[in-house]
């Protein structure tokens, strides 16, 4: 069920670059990108609230607040670099080179989280790696 998960969130990543492209003509960036976070933020507490995922607020360690609190300011970080770039440059260019991330997390899960890497893992990972960099060349 993870996969088909994985391919929602595919498409509803492209759909983001597309509808995101076309609202930032003639608005700021990072304005864009605050707008975007709201909607983000009502959705979100939105279905925690419908679906009572609240209630394990007081669960949450110190440790687990950390590193959630980090990933939002990665998150809002990305967002922020992401749009500004979308906004400057052709969505066809920046949108792969973004998603350049998928090798970085490979190398980050392989070094902090102690995956495997396989022959499968290593070849995918380097057609990903190459086509980036023929698509990010002028």
């Amino acid at each position: 069920m993870w996969a088909v998960y994985a391919l929602a969130a595919a498409v509803f990543a492209a759909a983001t670059s597309i509808l995101a492209k076309i609202g930032l003509v003639g608005v700021n960036s990072n304005l864009g990108t605050a707008i975007r976070t709201v909607v983000v933020l009502f959705m979100a507490w939105g279905i925690a609230l419908g679906t009572g995922a609240h209630r394990g607020i007081p669960q949450i360690s110190a440790r687990a607040w950390v590193f959630l609190l980090s990933s939002g300011v990665a998150t809002g970080a990305s967002w922020l670099f992401f749009f500004h770039a979308l906004q400057m440059g052709p969505a066809s260019r920046v949108v792969p080179i973004d998603k350049a991330s998928v090798v970085i997390t490979m190398l980050m899960a392989f070094a902090f989280l102690g995956e495997t890497m396989d022959a499968k893992t290593l070849i995918g990972g380097l057609l990903i790696a190459a086509g980036t960099i023929i698509i990010a060349l002028p």
